[in-house]
């Protein structure tokens, strides 16, 4: 039996970082707000999976007062050094060409989670609690979820989902657009014999692109994708075997890779809901969006998601909460950034994940030109940053 909780203006679906920082937001701004999280608290704090943060994702943590808290584990990417294996043209983009303290960050998952949960009022979560259902109307949206043996319901003026990409398969009115790659992403961390000095790495390769990112003292959190076949057999591979397949296709820039940790992979697709602006719920993050992982846009995308909801949000009188003109007046702030990301992502995949003859000479002296063409550095910086 199901039983019935009092009605919350807005519940976030979905307690990962993208749900937690817009949680943040009401919290500091005085609103009302419930999350529901499937997992237990600080189930995710042992999760070491990399996660780049743009300067202007710094930004948005600065502004929430967590930023001295996540710095502490945090890697800053002073230059990232682009690159296509066979050939001599490569590019480099650098912080101080900018006038930023750094292009980006590195933290773990597990880091930036257990300093978002320490922010947030444990009033305002509700753990163990998955969502089993969601349904609307024209007056509100309502969420059924079990919590401690329970099967409730909130109803809501304006329901958040946030969950990653998964629960979208049980909401009519949600319908994605999706590209399958074919290809799948293989994610550790390995450590070389040079010091990383800062640098993040973009390495293209006819079998897709590669991407290693400081994090530590020596370590990398390495990004590889390519043919599922491909990666399938990286997977295969004792350590020995694996770090110099990865020398092989990287070079020499860092020196040997002396050790790896544990491996794991997923597939790659690029999605985009084709109707976000339904009554009385909104989807922000890869919900929302789901990008290659190249050049590191999804998750950023996604907090700038959550902060220009939040503006919506403190823009807005409560009693219009999830009202098709506020909802449309989200939509319209988000355009231009997710459809962006999704084409940049999606260019770049295209353009240096193809071997047609010619095309890597081309791509060579491109690369070259970047590096001298200071205007479109500053283009592409901003685009990595802020999503202008």
């Amino acid at each position: 039996m199901n039983k019935l909780q009092e009605n919350t203006p807005l519940v976030i679906v979905g307690g990962g970082p993208v749900g937690l920082v817009l949680a943040l937001s009401m919290q500091q701004q005085g609103l009302p707000v419930k999350v529901l999280e499937a997992r237990k608290q600080g189930a995710a704090y042992q999760d070491k999976r990399a996660l780049a943060l743009s300067y202007g994702s710094k930004i948005i943590l600065e502004k929430l007062g967590v930023w001295s808290d996540v710095a502490v584990n945090a890697t800053a990417i002073n230059t990232i050094h682009v690159s296509q294996r066979g050939s001599v043209g490569r590019s480099k983009l650098q912080a101080e060409e900018h006038d930023l303290p750094a292009l980006g960050y590195v933290v773990s998952y597990g880091a930036l989670m257990q300093v978002l949960d320490a922010g947030l009022d444990a009033k305002y979560v509700m753990y163990e609690a998955p969502a089993n259902s969601i349904s609307q109307n024209e007056q509100m949206a309502t969420v059924g979820f079990t919590f401690a043996g329970e099967e409730m319901t909130l109803a809501s003026s304006l329901l958040v989902i946030a969950e990653g990409g998964r629960g979208l398969d049980n909401i009519p009115s949600l319908k994605r657009d999706e590209k399958v790659y074919g290809h799948d992403a293989l994610v550790s961390k390995v450590s070389s014999e040079l010091p990383h000095g800062n640098i993040a790495y973009e390495r293209f390769t006819p079998a897709g692109p590669m991407a290693l990112l400081p994090n530590g003292d020596r370590d990398f959190s390495l990004v590889w994708t390519g043919e599922k076949a491909g990666i399938d057999r990286l997977l295969t591979l004792g350590d020995a075997e694996f770090l110099a397949e990865l020398h092989a296709a990287f070079g020499d820039r860092v020196g040997r890779f002396l050790s790896i940790q544990k491996r794991l992979s997923f597939p790659l697709v690029k999605a985009q809901l084709t109707n976000n602006a339904t009554p009385h719920m909104v989807v922000i993050g890869n919900s929302a969006q789901t990008m290659h992982p190249v050049a590191g846009q999804g998750f950023n995308v996604g907090l700038r998601d959550a902060a220009a909801l939040i503006k919506q949000l403190v823009a807005t009188p409560q009693a219009d909460w999830g009202n098709p003109v506020m909802l449309a007046g989200y939509a319209k702030t988000r355009t231009r950034d997710t459809k962006g990301g999704l084409l940049f992502t999606d260019f770049l995949v295209s353009l240096f994940s193809n071997d047609l003859i010619g095309l890597s000479a081309m791509r060579s002296m491109g690369l070259g030109l970047l590096d001298v063409f200071k205007p479109i550095k500053r283009v592409l910086v901003s685009k990595m940053s802020y999503g202008k």
